[in-house]
């Protein structure tokens, strides 16, 4: 089964998202609504992606008590997204309280280790010289799995190590895509669509790979081709 792609909606207003939906249109149903677009435009773009027909993948990364995220967690499930986030350094009791309130409906997600740091940001955020990312990631994914999450995040280059340990008992996101020859932006750890498919991505999150391209379809066309194989 290869990776569901998931467009990111990583825009300051709505209008300029709801114009990309609509080029793409059969070309993608699947969209991620994150904290800029949504602390703008609130819970009706993600009404308005439902109502045309798309899946939402919610992209907040909630960090907070247990008691809190539960209640925010039951308030995004009412919306009928598909997925929504989590941040896995919460804890396992933050965690079990999201995968409570969010019912059977909406997949939480874990996030172990933000794709915008390498091994020396990750120590510098802990506290210690360096941080092995794999190993973070690893331990997190441990954790989440405890949690009984629906799966978590992590980049194209841990994901092989988590799938060989979890197998399907974690679903893997994966942001961070590129393409070849795209410049790589803020993101320390990158991999192309194919290569996060082939390490045990589920899905996929397309940023600027197909939203800053000339010709957004014919992108979407392009990875959707190489997904295939």
């Amino acid at each position: 089964m290869t990776a569901i792609p998931i467009v990111a909606l990583d825009f300051p207003d709505a209008e300029r998202a709801m114009t990309l939906v609509q080029v793409l249109d059969e070309k993608c149903r699947f969209y991620k609504v994150g904290s800029q677009l949504f602390t703008e435009s609130g819970a009706d773009i993600v009404q308005w992606l439902r109502d045309t027909g798309c899946e939402v993948f919610l992209d907040l990364k909630l960090h907070d008590i247990p008691n809190t995220v539960s209640g925010a967690m039951k308030n995004i499930a009412k919306m009928g997204v598909k997925l929504a986030t989590v941040h896995a350094t919460g804890g396992s009791k933050m965690m079990e309280a999201a995968v409570e309130a969010a019912g059977a409906s909406c997949g939480v997600l874990a996030v172990t280790v933000l794709t915008s740091l390498d091994d020396r940001l990750l120590g510098e955020a802990w506290g210690r010289e360096r941080v092995d990312v794999e190993n973070e990631v690893l331990r997190l994914a441990e954790l989440a799995r405890s949690a009984g999450v629906h799966g978590i995040v992590c980049s194209g280059q841990e994901a092989r190590a988590v799938h060989s340990r979890h197998g399907s008992a974690l679903k893997l996101l994966v942001p961070g895509i590129r393409m070849p020859g795209d410049a790589v932006g803020d993101q320390a750890r990158v991999m192309t669509p194919e290569g996060a498919a082939a390490a045990g991505a589920s899905y996929i999150v397309l940023g600027r790979a197909v939203t800053a391209a000339k010709d957004v379809r014919a992108a979407m066309e392009l990875v959707t081709r190489n997904l295939a194989g």
